[in-house]
Order: structure tokens, then sequence, then C-alpha cells
């Protein structure tokens, strides 16, 4: 795959920075979005909870009322105006709305708090209850119905008046409607709550908001499909005006009535849409601040590379000028000298030219140590075997290593193992950790050449070879002429870099 090119590369670094933060972001908003919807959810939960105990405490509050009208003497002896004086008592606690009604086992009136007149009191309206009230000897508390005293939708509280265990009558007291209604305001906690109490029958008595086209109707079906089968839960509603909501609900043991209470999904999305548009509206502004950078500096750094790359490209061309210049002086210089030493300085130009090659590919940064021996052993691909780790040079290294490898080749090509066609060289490399720094030990190995005898003198390139590794590599070269073949091992103290 071609190699992209920098003002790509470095994009792809600011996007891979600066991505993975914007998802970390948005995660954190998207969890803190559930964090609070969990805690709404145990809030409506609370507060459904809440406003049943204070509804259970306001009809057991009524209910005792009741049960001690239900005992008094004037009530039982009869006596109409001394019960209703104690009645007004009671009914002065809510005002005008409240009425108290008593009436016999066929639902005759012989109380009403209304009126005076209690010889034309109508039946009760309600008989069921009264039936109730009688059968059970115990307190009743209404579904929501049309009262025909009221001529409105009301509930009540039925209270038996017991003597001798038998049940004489039934005390009815219908509440104002709108002490349920100040109930639930008082208890909800803000506009985006519904809260509705419901009888037996999932009706709305009380309900906020919309308590004046709500009150009366049967609860939305997703909420009284689950109110038939639990007395509490929590689970996702539609309210009576098309709102979804998070709904909790919770039946009073006491009355039957239930107790609903919502608050409103896009009260909790909206925030976190919100903070999601906030945080990748910030997560682009930086991704397109850190682009912008990105380009320009890659657009310097291109420009520097330009520059750095014509630099060496005169430098190559003046290297090449100089090393054609040095052979053509040499050519010259060596008129009279013999073929064999004018091909020995050429052949060392040539290893210099080709260390200098190696190194213009990578732009003077140095070379790979295989690389630099690969390319003086080329005529011998076949008989040469390398093995060794990975080194890189410097510059300088790789020029006099580059040297010492052409030297030893040469004299293998014409007295050692390269000098015919069964020998082969071997060469290995290693890196010794010592307490001066890091050094590098080559062993050139020759094996199936002519039968080794040690030199007389020392030539030339011994002695350059010598000199080379001592001078400038700081180490030194040794060589061993064994009967199977010359040995020769070069050590060399490496840079700190490398």
């Amino acid at each position: 795959m071609p190699k992209p090119s920098l003002p790509v590369r470095l994009a792809l670094l600011v996007a891979g920075t600066t991505l993975p933060l914007i998802i970390f972001a948005a995660g954190i908003v998207y969890n803190n979005y559930k964090q609070d919807r969990q805690n709404a959810t145990q809030r409506v939960l609370e507060t459904v909870r809440s406003v049943r105990l204070v509804l259970d405490a306001e009809m057991q509050r009524i209910t005792g009322a009741l049960h001690m009208l239900s005992l008094t003497n004037e009530l039982r002896d009869g006596d109409i105006e001394g019960f209703r004086r104690i009645c007004q008592g009671f009914l002065d606690q809510y005002g005008e709305g409240g009425i108290v009604l008593v009436a016999n086992r066929e639902g005759r009136q012989v109380f009403s708090s209304l009126t005076l007149d209690t010889a034309n009191l109508p039946l009760r309206n309600n008989l069921a209850m009264v039936e109730k009230v009688f059968a059970e000897k115990k307190p009743v508390y209404s579904n929501l119905f049309f009262g025909s005293v009221k001529q409105r939708l009301i509930v009540t509280v039925e209270v038996p008046v017991i003597q001798n265990d038998e049940v004489l009558y039934d005390i009815s007291f219908s509440p104002p409607i709108e002490i349920f209604q100040a109930m639930i305001e008082q208890q909800r906690p803000s506009k985006d709550w519904t809260i509705s109490i419901f009888d037996s029958e999932g009706t709305n008595f009380a309900r906020v908001p919309n308590p004046q086209e709500t009150v009366g109707k049967r609860a939305s079906p997703s909420l009284y499909a689950e109110m038939s089968h639990n007395p509490e839960t929590t689970v996702p509603t539609v309210s009576l005006e098309g709102v979804p909501l998070i709904t909790s609900f919770a039946r009073s043991s006491l009355t039957g009535w239930t107790v609903a209470a919502g608050i409103a999904e896009s009260s909790l999305v909206a925030p976190l849409w919100r903070n999601l548009a906030i945080t990748s509206v910030m997560g682009a502004v930086l991704l397109m601040v850190g682009l912008a950078f990105a380009v320009r500096m890659a657009t310097q750094i291109a420009r520097g590379e330009m520059l750095h790359n014509l630099l060496i490209e005169e430098l190559n061309h003046r290297v090449k000028n100089t090393l054609a210049v040095l052979q053509s002086i040499a050519t010259q210089t060596f008129r009279s000298a013999s073929r064999a030493e004018r091909e020995k300085f050429e052949g060392r130009l040539g290893a210099l030219a080709e260390a200098h090659n190696l190194l213009s590919q990578e732009k003077w940064q140095g070379a790979e140590l295989r690389e630099v021996i690969a390319r003086v052993l080329q005529p011998y691909p076949e008989r040469v075997r390398m093995f060794g780790p990975q080194v890189p040079l410097s510059p300088r290294l790789a020029v006099v290593l580059s040297m010492i490898v052409h030297e030893i080749a040469t004299n293998a090509a014409k007295y050692g193992a390269l000098s015919n066609d069964t020998g082969t060289v071997a060469v290995d490399w290693e890196i010794l950790e010592e307490s001066d720094g890091r050094k590098l030990r080559l062993i050139w190995t020759e094996a199936g050449g002519p039968p080794v005898t040690a030199p007389v003198q020392r030539g030339f390139g011994s002695r350059l070879i010598e000199r080379s590794a001592r001078d400038q590599l700081g180490g030194e070269a040794t060589v061993d002429f064994l009967p199977r073949g010359v040995i020769y091992t070069v050590t060399c103290a490496l840079d700190r870099d490398e």
C-alpha cells in the first residue's frame, strides 16, 4: 500500500486522539442520563408513596371522626337537632363542600346536613354502598359517582352506626373533591409531573394537570392495564394528553383507591440531547482546530523536508562529482601502475560509492548493518550466509564498515574462499553489552577455499582494516589464518543512539 502523505498522517493522528475523547465524553453524558433516569424513577415512586400516605392519613382522620359521630347518644336516641349541632362542628373543618347524610337499611335518609326538613328527605341514590355497609359492618369508601344532592361527581366515606352488634344507620360523608385536588397540588414537585388519584375502578377524581378536562375519566389504557394487575409498580405509560411518562402507582389498602404519579420523558431526554449537542459542538471545534494545526504543521514540515531533500540531492551530486574527479585523477596517476593496483584502488573507491548510495537512499539518516554488508557482497549472493540481529548504523559507521568488509571480501576473492567455486563465507554479528558501552562484534568465517597459509608480510589492505577499526571505529580487527579458512573478527563501539 502507498505510504500516506504527511498531512494525512497528521490528520489521522489528530482524529485518532480527539475522536476517542469525544466518544468518551458522550459516554459520560449518556451514563449521567441513565443515572438521572434511575434517580427520577426512584423519586416518582417515593412521591407516590408519600401522596398515598397523606391520602390514607386524611381518610383515617375522616373515618375516625365519623366513628365518633356514630357513637353519639343524640343519633342513637333520635335527637336529630342535637346530632346536627355536633355534626356541624365536624363539617366546619371542610367549609361548605362537605355533606353528612344518615340513612336506614332501606336507604331512606333520616338526616341531612343540608336541610332541617327530615320528613321529606329522598332515598339514597347509592343504595349499593348502603347495603354494603349494613352487610359488612365496617367503613366503606365509594367510587366516583354523580351525587343527587350536590349535583356533581363525588366520593363518599360510609361508616355504620352499630348498637348491640346490629347496624342501625349508615353515616355517609362526601368530602369536597377540592381537598384531594389541593393534596396532590401540594405534593407535585414541578410542572413536568402528572399526579392522579383513582377510585377502585380506575376513574380520576383528582388530577394535575388539567383537572377540569380529566376528572371523571378513566386512566389511560397503558396505565389502566397495569393498575388492574399490580398494586404497586413503575412502568412507562402515556398520559391522557398523549405525553410519554415514567409512571409509578400505589394502591391504598385502606380505601382501595390508587395514587399515580409520572414524570415526562422529555424532561429527562432533553438534557441528554442538550449535553450531547454541547459535547459534539465542542468536540467538532477541537477537531477542526487540531486538523487546522496539523495541516499547518504538515505544510511547514513538508517545506522543511523539501529543503532537506534539496540539500541532500545537492550533496549527493557534489560527492558523485568528487568521486568521478578522484577516479579520473587515479586513472591518470596509476597509468604506469599495474592493472591489479588500479583495480584495487577503484574497488575501494567503488565500496565508498556504494556506501554513499545506500546512505543517500536513507537520506543520510544511517543504514542497517545487513544492508551495508549485502551491498558489498552483491557479486556473491549464493555463497555468503549472514546471521545477526538488526543493527542500525550511523552514517560514519556505515561508511567505515563498508570499506572494511570490502577489503576482507577482496582478499577472499583473490586468495580465500571466494577465489574458487566451492568456498563459502559466513558473516555473523552480535551486540555486546559492556561496562564502557554497547559494542558490535562481527566475525567473518571462510570455508571451502584453498589451503590457508599465513602471509610473510601484511599488505596495505590488512593495515587498512586494522587502522580503520582502531582509529575510526574505536575497536580492533584481528585475523586468524586457520588451515580450514581465514577468520576475521572486527569489534567496534556503537554510538549511544544506535
